[in-house]
């Protein structure tokens, strides 16, 4: 892996990855001493999940979730010769940690739920899946920027949800990351 990657003629150097995703991959790096995720996009194939122009998404969705008002990280720059993304980095743990590890998420479900409410009244259902929100001084954050017309088989309360708690389906997801 390089130990620097550049975007928009901006340099930044990798400290590790974050996350491997649908879309790309995520990385924690730093510029000037401040911390950011550059996010590389990736073509690799997806089987249950079909994607246009993948940073042209990007970009449509971080406005369309801006104007619904769900809390997300500012997008820094965009590179999309390369197709990468500079985001402002959210420190904390993932609603995913918290829930693996059995700590208490209630406070997270409400917030979240709020968070459903706006993208719903947009029409547009996010990522649900407990990996994609950030805990920054008791605040969730929606760090990913994946949104979707809203179909209700997607929303939090018949998809999400399954995932915010020790459910079968969210033990079931932990095994596969076992194997």
């Amino acid at each position: 892996m390089e130990t620097t990657i550049t975007v928009s003629g901006r340099e930044y150097e990798i400290v590790l990855l974050l996350g491997h995703g649908k879309g790309g991959y995520s990385f924690l790096a730093r510029a000037d001493g401040k911390q950011f995720v550059v996010k590389q996009i990736h073509h690799e194939p997806c089987d249950y999940y079909s994607f246009g122009n993948k940073i042209e998404a990007e970009c449509r969705d971080y406005e369309r979730l801006l104007a619904a008002g769900i809390r997300i990280p500012r997008m820094v720059a965009v590179d999309t010769d390369n197709e990468r993304i500079v985001k402002e980095y959210i420190s904390g743990k993932t609603v995913f940690e918290l829930v693996r590890d059995g700590m208490p998420v209630q406070s997270y479900v409400e917030q979240v739920q709020e968070m459903a409410a706006l993208a719903k009244a947009a029409g547009l259902n996010i990522d649900y899946f407990p990996t994609n929100f950030v805990v920054q001084d008791s605040l969730i954050w929606y760090v990913d920027y994946e949104c979707n017309e809203y179909m209700d088989a997607w929303n939090f309360e018949n998809w999400g949800i399954k995932y915010w708690s020790r459910t079968d389906e969210f033990k079931d997801y932990l095994r596969t990351l076992e194997n």
